[in-house]
């Protein structure tokens, strides 16, 4: 065969493996025996092997890995991908459906799939062609895994449209789960022990440990799935409802998982999860709950969002898996802010299918509360089936000879005598100076929510504490390649590449919301602190505030604002703060319009139909964001903006039904350019 005859037959074979994917994969209905599949894909690979100019990203046989990395980059998600609100009864999931209903005016039909353990992924085609994938990360930013997500043979590599189906949109954003299912998750297990090598706890670690591999042919060897679940961005596509969503991934060639449903009842609802739970252990892979959303994507939109979950959809968790265990003693874990947390030391029972050895008490009081003794059978659970949790001590167990345990009044790190506060359940070792309290705010002041210095993790915090080079965060800042040097395992390229990470971290000005986060104030997460950035607008108004200032703030009640003010008029603190500024660490203010007493967009909703020419669809959604603006799928009453591109779709139409002001481009970028002056604020496009 030359490469003239070669040509053709190479795309009639990428066609006919494509198609037995479709039908194997999503239909779940093969037509040929897989020694045929295996025949066809190995006479494709020999043919592209002899003419390697005919090779093309998306043909099936590219699915081996590509060359490993250095470290795995960052996407940002331009829709982001919001966490779900748990709820654990029957009587909860009724107030969900009661809420809906009240705010909509009806009961509302729900799309019903399985709550997949594994891990939450995007997948972006552009014209039908993969182009890239990334992990859910933190709803807003994730890491980009593509070459490991092209290893996955239920991600085709171009799209296939299905009879019935509507046109492959020129973009398309499929979220999903990736994970391992039982079956493979215990022979990957097996193959390890055999290998001498750890074995992984569950499937979900096994998932997310294999995704995250810099060599993807690692990636590769494992047999990870991926159902589809969702979209984010869609271009050239309207949707009025969830079910179309779910159809016409399927239509496209993604795998859908055939257990979804459409429930139009309550009744239909509470049937399907308690079908699913009494199914969950005959499923080939693990799953620890029932994820509903409401299926009209107007409502979606109406209902809206909370800062991290939409109000449209929950996660409705199976009851926990327990076990009894005996309680074998307490130690003491000290965290980064200080924080006394008794733990169990459990004789290590499984649940679940993971080894449970150590168990969170909480805090004193959930001890003395639940009368938990040393020596006492306990009942214990994975809450959500993640998180090992001590329920109850089996009293009618006990022999008499367990022990009451008692809370030490002096830091079991360091030694300092810890601050007990009225009212407050939780015990404290006041130190900066503590080990334990440097370590871990060493490597949360470096990680990627707060100053991002690549290279400093938990293991060399705890070198750098171990060895007394760093004892408070400033002195961070006052290493030398000569002392880094000196370190274990570390050398010369390696102390220099720190060093550079360091000073880049001066350089760049870390935005004032992750200063504030860096700082491992207690209570204080990225949401309040962003809040407080917000509001503020500058380290120096931060540092000046009183405690009466900070409860006015939306978002922030008494108990963060006392947290907030004493940890910031603490002396040490200010100490360290004012250290940190000397060092060149500069926080950059928070430019005015981004304020939340100057959002002039605030509470404005946008939508977008069509393609923009002059930037990107994501550009545009930043520049409306940064104004205090919102972003939103689907057109509604409540929408204030149609942006109406090249080849809009159906959402112009009911915008014009609606009455919803339309802009063209132009008007669009007229009305940003006029904000942009009057706020002095140089918008991301």
């Amino acid at each position: 065969m030359n490469h003239t005859s070669a040509a053709p037959r190479i795309a009639d074979l990428r066609e006919q493996l494509r198609h037995h994917n479709y039908r194997y994969y999503v239909l779940d209905d093969p037509v040929i025996a897989d020694q045929e599949y295996d025949r066809l894909l190995q006479e494709l690979g020999q043919l592209e092997a002899q003419y390697p100019d005919l090779v093309t990203p998306d043909s099936p046989t590219q699915r081996v890995g590509a060359r490993p990395r250095e470290e795995l980059g960052s996407v940002r998600h331009s829709v982001p991908m919001l966490s779900l609100e748990s709820l654990y009864s029957e009587e909860e999931f009724r107030r969900f459906l009661e809420r809906v209903e009240r705010e909509t005016g009806a009961e509302q039909e729900l799309v019903a799939e399985p709550k997949y353990d594994g891990v939450a992924v995007e997948i972006v085609y552009h014209e039908g062609v993969l182009v890239s994938g990334s992990t859910r990360g933190n709803g807003y930013v994730g890491e980009e895994v593509t070459d490991n997500l092209r290893t996955i043979r239920t991600i085709p590599l171009r799209l296939l449209r299905a009879e019935g189906a509507p046109p492959i949109p020129p973009v398309l954003e499929a979220r999903g789960e990736v994970l391992l299912p039982r079956e493979s998750f215990q022979q990957l297990n097996r193959a390890r022990q055999e290998a001498g090598e750890s074995l992984f706890a569950n499937p979900r670690n096994a998932a997310a440990g294999s995704l995250r591999q810099l060599d993807s042919s690692i990636t590769a060897a494992r047999p990870l799935e991926m159902y589809c679940y969702g979209v984010g961005q869609v271009e050239g596509a309207d949707f009025d409802q969830e079910w179309e969503i779910v159809q016409a991934l399927r239509g496209w060639g993604l795998r859908v998982d055939r257990r979804v449903e459409l429930c139009r009842s309550f009744d239909q609802a509470l049937e399907f999860h308690q079908r699913l739970e009494r199914e969950r252990d005959a499923l080939p892979y693990e799953i620890d709950g029932v994820v509903f959303k409401v299926n009209d994507r107007a409502l979606q939109t109406q209902m809206g969002e909370r800062s991290r979950s939409p109000r449209w959809a929950v996660a409705y968790k199976f009851p926990a898996r327990q076990a009894t265990t005996k309680l074998n003693d307490i130690s003491i874990s000290v965290g980064r802010t200080g924080v006394l947390t008794p733990v169990a030391l459990l004789e290590p029972v499984q649940i679940g299918g993971v080894t449970v050895s150590r168990a969170s008490l909480h805090n004193i009081e959930e001890v003395e509360r639940k009368d938990v003794r040393i020596g006492d059978t306990l009942l214990v659970e994975r809450a959500g089936d993640v998180i090992p949790y001590v329920v109850k001590p089996i009293v009618e167990d006990r022999a008499g000879t367990e022990r009451v345990f008692h809370m030490s009044d002096h830091c079991p790190v360091c030694g300092t005598p810890v601050l007990i506060t009225p009212g407050d359940p939780f015990v404290r070792c006041p130190s900066l100076d503590c080990p334990a309290q440097i370590e871990g705010r060493l490597s949360h002041f470096a990680g990627r929510s707060a100053l991002d210095i690549e290279g400093l993790g938990e293991k060399l915090a705890r070198q750098l504490v171990e060895t007394g080079l760093v004892k408070r965060l400033p002195e961070l800042y006052d290493l030398t390649e000569e002392k880094l040097v000196a370190l274990e395992r570390m050398g010369q390229k390696s102390a220099q590449n720190l060093l550079q990470e360091l000073a880049k971290s001066k350089r760049k000005r870390p935005p004032l919301a992750r200063f504030i986060h860096a700082l491992s104030i207690p209570q204080i997460g990225e949401h309040v602190a962003n809040l407080l950035a917000n509001h503020f607008g500058t380290l120096a108004a931060l540092l000046a505030a009183t405690e009466e200032d900070l409860p006015a703030i939306p978002g922030i009640g008494p108990e963060i604002a006392r947290s907030v003010h004493q940890f910031l008029t603490e002396p040490r603190n200010q100490e360290i703060i004012a250290d940190l500024l000397a060092h060149g660490i500069e926080p950059q203010p928070v430019p005015r319009a981004l304020r939340q007493d100057a959002r002039p967009l605030e509470g404005k909703a946008f939508v977008f139909t069509g393609a923009l020419t002059g930037f990107t669809r994501e550009q545009a959604a930043e520049a409306v964001e940064a104004l205090g603006g919102r972003i939103t799928d689907s057109v509604s009453k409540k929408t204030d903006y149609v942006v109406v591109g090249t080849d809009p779709g159906s959402k112009r139409g009911k915008a014009e039904k609606l009455g919803v002001t339309l802009l063209d481009e132009d008007q669009f970028k007229r009305l940003l350019q006029q904000t942009q002056a009057s706020y002095d604020l140089r918008l991301p496009m």
